[in-house]
C-alpha cells in the first residue's frame, strides 16, 4: 500500500507540475521562433548557399549564446514585474534610458521593414500583389492584438510557431537529390570538423557570420521577453518553467536555422552545374523547382519555403512592434498592455499600427536589390547595437537589492560577459576587414 501511495503522490506531482509547465510555456517559444524572422531565413539561405555546411558548427555556439541571454529577461521580468525599458530608466537614469530606447525603435523599425519585404515577396511567389499583401497583413496583425487579452495573443501566436517547422521536410528533400558527396556525413563534419569555403573573401565571410549572430539574438528579444512575461502575469515561482520554456525555443530557433542552411547548401551550393547563389529566400524559393532534378520535389520545396518565409515575416513583425509599442507605453507611463482594449490604451496600438504601416510602406517602394540588401544589412546592425543591450542587461541581473536571490551566479556571468566580449570581437574584426578589405 505504501509504494501504491507513493506513486499515485509522484503521478499527481508529476501532473501538476506539467499543468504549471504548459500554463508557463509561451514568451521563450514565441520569442525565439519568431527570432527565424523574414530577415533570418534570407541569411541563413545565404549562408548554406556562400558557405555550404561550413558555418553549421556556430549554430552549437549560438544555442547556449540565445538561452543564456534570454533566461535572464525571465528573471528579470518575473522579480521586478516590470518592462526593460522601463528597468534601465529605473536603474541606469533617463540618459541611459533614452539611448537604450533610440537603440530599439531604430533597429526595430529597420527590422519591421525586412518583415514586410519577407511576406510581400513570399506571397508574390504565388502572384498575389505587394500592396494586397500589405494590407491584408497589416489588417490581420493589428486582429490579433485587438483581443484585449495576452492569452489569446499567445495561443495565435504559437500556432503560427507551427508553420516554422516546415523547413525540415525541405532540407530533408533537397538532401535527396544526390548532389551532396557522402550526404548527411557532410553535414556532420560541417557542425563538428568544418573547412571554411572557398573563394570567399574575409568580409563576405565575416558579414555573414555576423549577420547569423545578429538574426539570433538581437536587442528585441530581450525587450519583448522580459515584457510578455510581465503581460503574462509571471512571478517568481514560474521562473524555473520559463527557463524550460526558453532552452526549448532556443533549441527550436537553431534547429529550424540548420535545417534552413543544410537545405539551401544541399539544393545550391553543390549544385552539379555548379555553385548558384541566392540573394533571398524568396529567390531561394523561386529556383528550387529548376534547380532540384525532380520538378515535383521542387515545387513543393517551393511552396514549403515560400509558407516558411510569409509566417516568419509575420511572427517577426507581430513580436517586433510589440517590443516597441511595450518599450515606448513604459517610457510615457501610458497603458501597456495587451489585456488593456484600444480604448483604455489608445497610444500602445497607435504606436504599433504606425510601426507597422511605416515599414510596409518602405517595403513596398524599395527595389529587390535594394531589398535584398537591407536584409542582411539589418542583421549587421543588430549584432553592433547587441552589446549595449548585453550590458545594461547583466548590470540589472546584478543588482542585489533588486533581484535578492535571483541575481546571477558566477557561473551565469562568466558566460554572458564572455557573450559580450565575442560579440564585441567579431564586431571590431568586421569594422577592421571593411576598412582594409584583402
Amino acid at each position: 500500500m505504501y509504494w501504491i501511495s507513493k506513486s499515485f503522490h509522484w503521478l499527481n506531482r508529476f501532473k501538476r507540475r506539467g499543468l504549471i509547465l504548459l500554463a508557463v510555456l509561451g514568451p521563450g517559444i514565441i520569442t525565439m521562433v519568431a527570432d527565424n524572422d523574414a530577415g533570418g531565413i534570407s541569411t541563413y539561405a545565404q549562408t548554406g548557399a556562400k558557405t555550404g555546411f561550413s558555418l553549421l558548427w556556430a549554430f552549437i555556439l549560438l544555442l547556449p549564446m540565445a538561452y543564456y541571454v534570454q533566461e535572464m529577461t525571465v528573471r528579470l521580468g518575473a522579480v521586478t514585474k516590470r518592462g526593460h525599458a522601463e528597468a534601465i530608466f529605473d536603474g541606469f537614469g533617463p540618459f541611459w534610458g533614452w539611448f537604450s530606447i533610440f537603440d530599439l525603435a531604430l533597429i526595430n523599425w529597420l527590422t519591421l521593414v525586412t518583415e514586410y519585404i519577407g511576406m510581400t515577396q513570399a506571397m508574390q511567389l504565388f502572384g498575389v500583389p505587394a500592396w494586397v499583401t500589405l494590407l491584408g497583413v497589416t489588417a490581420l496583425m493589428f486582429g490579433i492584438v485587438m483581443s484585449g487579452q495576452y492569452w489569446t495573443f499567445e495561443k495565435i501566436t504559437l500556432f503560427f510557431c507551427l508553420f516554422n517547422l516546415v523547413y525540415i521536410p525541405a532540407a530533408l528533400w533537397a538532401m535527396q537529390t544526390g548532389n551532396v558527396h557522402d550526404g548527411w556525413g557532410a553535414v556532420g563534419r560541417g557542425f563538428f570538423a568544418p573547412q571554411m569555403p572557398q573563394g570567399l573573401s574575409r568580409s563576405v565571410l565575416l558579414t555573414l557570420v555576423m549577420a547569423n549572430i545578429g538574426t539570433t539574438v538581437t536587442p528585441w528579444q530581450i525587450f519583448f521577453q522580459q515584457s510578455a512575461v510581465v503581460d503574462k502575469g509571471m512571478d517568481i515561482h514560474d521562473i524555473r518553467f520559463g527557463k524550460v520554456d526558453t532552452f526549448f525555443g532556443s533549441l527550436l530557433t537553431c534547429v529550424v536555422a540548420a535545417f534552413i542552411v543544410i537545405a539551401t547548401a544541399g539544393v545550391f551550393y553543390y549544385h552539379p552545374a555548379g555553385q548558384m547563389i541566392v540573394e533571398s529566400a524568396a529567390e531561394t524559393a523561386a529556383k528550387m523547382p529548376d534547380v532540384l532534378p525532380s520538378h515535383h520535389w521542387g515545387d513543393w520545396a517551393k511552396v514549403l519555403f515560400a509558407i516558411g518565409l510569409f509566417d516568419a515575416g509575420l511572427l517577426g513583425a507581430l513580436c517586433i512592434s510589440l517590443s516597441t509599442s511595450w518599450a515606448v507605453g513604459e517610457v510615457f507611463g501610458w497603458a501597456h498592455s495587451l489585456n488593456k482594449s484600444v480604448r483604455e490604451a489608445p497610444w500602445f496600438y497607435a504606436v504599433y499600427l504606425v510601426m507597422l504601416l511605416s515599414a510596409g510602406v518602405v517595403s513596398l517602394v524599395a527595389s529587390i536589390q535594394l531589398q535584398n540588401a537591407i536584409t542582411v544589412f539589418v542583421q549587421v546592425v543588430a549584432v553592433t547595437l547587441l552589446p549595449a543591450a548585453l550590458v545594461f542587461l547583466i548590470l540589472l541581473l546584478n543588482d542585489k537589492p533588486l533581484m535578492g536571490e535571483h541575481v546571477n551566479t558566477p557561473w551565469q556571468n562568466f558566460v554572458n560577459w564572455t557573450i559580450v566580449i565575442f560579440v564585441i570581437a567579431v564586431s571590431t574584426i568586421f569594422g577592421v576587414s571593411a576598412l582594409f578589405p584583402t
